[in-house]
Order: C-alpha cells, then sequence, then structure tokens
C-alpha cells in the first residue's frame, strides 16, 4: 500500500537539501537510505531533509533516519529534519527521538540557525 517514494536532491549555500514525498515504509526505506547516504558523501554542509510531504513513516524509516544520522555525525556533519507532518511528528515523539534528532518546522527556520 505504499506510494512511490520520490527524493529530489539540491544544493543552497548552506548545503544540501533534500526533499522526500511519499510514504516511508519497509519498501521504500532502503532506497530513502541509499540516496541520503550517497549525498552525505557528496557534498558539505549541514544535511536537511525536508519530510514535509511525507504523510507516513513506520519504524524501517526511522531506523533509516536513525542510520543516516550517525553517519552524517561519523562524517563531522549534522542532519537536520524539516516540516514533520503530525503522524510522522509523533512517531518521533513516541520513541522520544525528537530529542535524538533536530527538527525544524519549516527551511526558513533551519536557514536561521
Amino acid at each position: 500500500m505504499s506510494s512511490k517514494l520520490q527524493v529530489e536532491m539540491t544544493v543552497a549555500a548552506d548545503g544540501p537539501a533534500v526533499r522526500v514525498q511519499g510514504e516511508v515504509d519497509l519498501r521504500t526505506a532502503p532506497l530513502l537510505r541509499e540516496r541520503l547516504l550517497d549525498w552525505v558523501n557528496r557534498s558539505t554542509g549541514t544535511v536537511r531533509v525536508d519530510l514535509s510531504q511525507v504523510p507516513y513513516m513506520d519504524s524501517s524509516g526511522v531506523g533509516t533516519m536513525v542510520f543516516v544520522k550517525r553517519e552524517t555525525e561519523r562524517a563531522g556533519r549534522r542532519i537536520v529534519l524539516i516540516g514533520l507532518q503530525p503522524r510522522v511528528r509523533s512517531v518521533f515523539e513516541i520513541t522520544h527521538l525528537d530529542k535524538f534528532f533536530t527538527i525544524m518546522h519549516s527551511a526558513d527556520e533551519a536557514a536561521a540557525k
């Protein structure tokens, strides 16, 4: 029942921005992981991941984000999650990962930090 996942990457002056669209679940999480890690390895600066177009994320998606965060930090960088929809944000809050990740409401807020 998962929708097709789209991952669009752009480079801004303050680092890479990744826009994710669609559901992140067992089927789509491996693609997201591959694309994010590729982007982390090919870019510099803070990695901003816009999840405002992700209506649903299951535990495999959350696990993917944790793995990517650790790899990003291992590379001496940081990752910021942007625009979590209420359903996705609640998954991060229930698992207390909202304390583990830097989560911003908007790209403008992330750029100001």
